[in-house]
């Protein structure tokens, strides 16, 4: 279950409001929050490597080590290496994986006479920036447009009257790297290049087909024997979608009216949402410039930070 986007920035700015300190703009929360996501997942890759070195009870509920795994669950997926040929210069190599392909934001548009442009209103220019996107006009894949200043515009001319135009969004989302796979079954094991240069020197040791190993450098995956020019696959850690909290404003007073189908939720688990509040507050504080709130989400978070390591 993850986290709504809405209650915490009501909870945010109800603390930060409550003496009129100050107001944080949906634009800055969105940064905020963003950032506070990925610091949160950042943390888990510590706290597992520290929880691997203490012994972990069984109890339901306590095992501090499953409980970060599970939080980390929701971004673990796996996608296709791309390979490239080897050329004078450098051996072939595969490229990590850019989209696990699930689409985060869908736009549907019906041609119009004589229209050349239209505006997103279920996708942002923020979000289109971030992604792959795959654009099809009744079904069929389309590439002459572009996505600028919030706009889906036509390059080579209007198209007809009622034809089915839909955008969709898929992240560029590869964030840490996990397990290189070769033809479904086979590990490759990751060495350094001093360890290829060992292993190369025994014919019983020296990489093949059976037992390949690769070298990560550069977001490249260099697998050697360099006959694997196929079938490759890499495990990874998703990067969050950004947050965004969206909203609409209308005359007279043109106030904030959340908009929930054009915003993106917190990926992190429910059970991080008093973090979140926390994180953001801190931020917050050094936003609006002051220094209380600061203090008091730095020792709340210390407090936190404290009773895990008990």
């Amino acid at each position: 279950m993850a986290i709504n986007v809405d209650q915490v920035y009501k909870t945010v700015l109800l603390i930060i409001n409550k003496e009129q300190r100050g107001y944080l703009t949906p634009n800055e929360f969105n940064k905020l929050a963003t950032q506070v996501q990925l610091d949160i997942v950042d943390t888990y890759f510590e706290t597992i490597n520290q929880q691997l070195r203490v012994p972990q009870n069984e109890s339901e509920y306590g095992n501090r080590y499953k409980s970060v795994q599970e939080k980390l669950d929701v971004f673990k997926t796996i996608g296709s290496c791309t390979y490239t040929a080897p050329t004078t210069t450098q051996p072939g190599f595969f490229t990590t994986p850019t989209s696990s392909g699930t689409a985060t934001g869908t736009q549907n548009l019906t041609g119009t006479l004589n229209t050349i442009s239209y505006p997103l209103t279920t996708i942002t220019q923020a979000q289109v920036e971030q992604s792959q996107v795959v654009v099809t006009v009744n079904g069929v894949v389309y590439t002459n447009y572009n996505i600028t200043g919030g706009n889906f515009n036509l390059t080579a001319g209007a198209l007809g009257v009622g034809v089915s135009i839909v955008i969709t969004l898929y992240p560029l989302d590869f964030y840490k790297l996990g397990t290189v796979i070769y033809n479904d079954d086979k590990e490759v094991e990751a060495v350094q290049r001093n360890e290829l240069a060992q292993l190369n020197l025994s014919t019983i040791t020296k990489p093949s087909t059976y037992f390949p190993v690769y070298i990560y450098e550069d977001n490249k995956i260099t697998i050697y024997p360099q006959s694997i020019n196929s079938n490759v696959q890499a495990t990874y850690v998703k990067k969050p979608a950004d947050v965004v909290w969206n909203f609409t404003s209308s005359a007279p007073d043109y106030t904030y009216t959340w908009n929930p189908s054009t915003s993106v939720d917190f990926q992190l688990d429910i059970t991080e949402q008093t973090n979140v509040v926390l994180q953001i507050l801190l931020y917050a504080g050094v936003v609006i410039k002051d220094p209380s709130i600061v203090q008091a989400a730095a020792s709340e978070i210390a407090q936190e930070a404290q009773n895990e390591r008990n």
